[in-house]
């Protein structure tokens, strides 16, 4: 801008707030100089479709004037999220998929039974399509990412106002509101992005191993096709095998009531530390060129606005992914047991899910960087080498027995050495137990009351101790000699 903004027009007595009026020129296509919005679109990490953008952009301008309710504008998030996953084909769930699904989980179900103690949830299996599993999942999502967004709005907020000169704090009006709703309509599309394209990859309730659907039990069948496709392997296998992990995560999920509440307490609470380094933001507010969309590709693709993690944001994701891989690692475990008998591809589709799950997908990728986070269990092998040790010691009573409480779960340090985690978990339990009969002998008044052999003991040192305060016997002299002694 080379005008000076602070001086208005000619013959203009009441101008218009500058910066809202750039704004609003921005979002509205008016006056955009040499800004490409394509190119804008695409190092916001927006879809490069012309038509796509202009809804898009006709919308932001649309809720611009319109009051913030938060750090995220959900109905902008909502609404684009189903637009991407209607974007590729979706079509709605037939009659004969409902039906297929069902059978398979029912059927998943009867499989899994020999194979763990934990019973049977009595869930009705459902065919999802993508937008469906949008309408399920986005409340959980805006649970997860909602502590993210109010640290990036709270960072940019604050590097703004700071980095403002004086004259122009002044001059701000009503633009710093159209600026906070912007920035929410901004994470709002990312996010409705990032969910819309994750709906074309899933293919469960639970395929990232977090129940984003509480109490629901089901597979999308376009997305199942499109897992099976080039592995050459019967279309019945693929959706049974599916069928036996989603049954799993939904039987673990619903029977460890504890369960859910503890992993998204976990990621909720990693969101709520996040630092965001508004050193960077300030650098990029006062150095970027609006004009250059490839500068502020570059500044993005250097992290600027991803979240610093602290060490105690470093000590809370090592938590949360030993439980996401203890999850995924029983699942993984049962699904095999449940499977290996009565599915020849069972080994195959096993190897498959663990290099998916372990690596990640583009929608999944474009989420972690979005909120700084990865829902991803590293440590999948491991988790399964734990729990099928387990059973061999315990047997399958007492290795599911290990979720009755979260104090129970192996840590990092058992993954790192399987073997190892009975003699652990013994010592652990025999130093519990010398605590509780301590306890229990207190509140029994039983320290109050010596035992036998104490108590004899005890007798014995008071009648030496009376004896000795009592001076020497009556035929003894007064220096313990018989009387008479010293006259022989």
């Amino acid at each position: 801008m080379t005008s000076n903004p602070l001086n208005p027009p000619n013959g203009d007595e009441n101008p218009k707030d500058p910066l809202a009026e750039m704004l609003q020129n921005l979002m509205g296509g008016k006056g955009m100089g040499d800004i490409d919005p394509a190119e804008l679109a695409k190092a916001a990490g927006l879809p490069d479709d012309p038509n796509l953008l202009a809804q898009m952009f006709s919308q932001v301008q649309a809720m611009m004037s319109a009051p913030s309710e938060g750090p995220v504008n959900w109905k902008l998030a909502h609404d684009n999220a189903r637009r991407v996953a209607a974007s590729s084909s979706d079509p709605s769930v037939t009659a004969p998929q409902s039906r297929e699904v069902d059978e398979a989980l029912r059927l998943a179900e009867l499989w899994l039974d020999p194979v763990t103690d934990l019973p049977a949830t009595g869930l009705i299996g459902r065919g999802w399509s993508r937008a469906e599993w949008v309408e399920e999942t986005l409340g959980t999502w805006k649970r997860l990412t909602e502590p993210v967004a109010n640290s990036i709005a709270n960072a940019l907020s604050s590097a703004m106002t700071e980095q403002m000169p004086e004259e122009m704090k002044s001059m701000m009006g009503g633009a710093s509101s159209m600026l906070q709703n912007m920035g929410g309509a901004i994470f709002g599309m990312q996010l409705g992005q990032a969910i819309g394209a994750l709906s074309a990859e899933v293919v469960s309730s639970t395929d990232i191993g977090v129940p984003l659907a509480d109490l629901e039990m089901a597979l999308l069948p376009g997305n199942v096709a499109k897992f099976g496709e080039g592995l050459g392997l019967p279309e019945n296998d693929i959706r049974l095998f599916l069928a036996v992990r989603e049954a799993a995560h939904a039987r673990l999920f619903v029977q460890v009531p504890w369960l859910r509440g503890h992993l998204l307490g976990a990621i909720e609470a990693y969101a709520r530390g996040i630092h965001i380094d508004t050193s960077r933001i300030e650098e990029l507010a006062r150095d970027l060129d609006p004009s250059n969309p490839e500068g502020i590709q570059e500044a993005l693709s250097q992290g600027v606005f991803m979240p610093q993690r602290t060490p105690a944001q470093e000590q809370a994701l090592q938590k949360l992914e030993t439980a996401l891989a203890l999850v995924e690692g029983w699942v993984d475990e049962l699904t095999a047991a449940a499977t290996e008998k009565v599915l020849p591809s069972a080994g195959a589709l096993r190897e498959t899910v663990r290099r998916r799950r372990a690596t990640g997908g583009p929608a999944e990728h474009a989420f972690a960087s979005l909120v700084g986070l990865e829902l991803r269990p590293r440590r999948l092998r491991e988790a399964a080498t734990l729990w099928a040790s387990l059973k061999e010691e315990r047997g399958i009573d007492g290795r599911d027995a290990i979720w009755k409480h979260p104090d129970l779960l192996p840590t990092a340090e058992d993954l790192d050495d399987p073997k190892g985690f009975s003699e652990r978990r013994q010592l652990a339990e025999a130093s519990d137990s010398e605590v509780d009969d301590a306890l229990l002998k207190l509140l029994n008044g039983g320290f109050d009351t010596p035992d036998a052999g104490t108590a004899e003991e005890s007798g014995a040192a008071e009648e030496s101790a009376s004896s000795e305060e009592s001076g020497p016997a009556e035929d003894e002299g007064p220096d313990g000699t018989a009387p008479g002694a010293k006259d022989k």
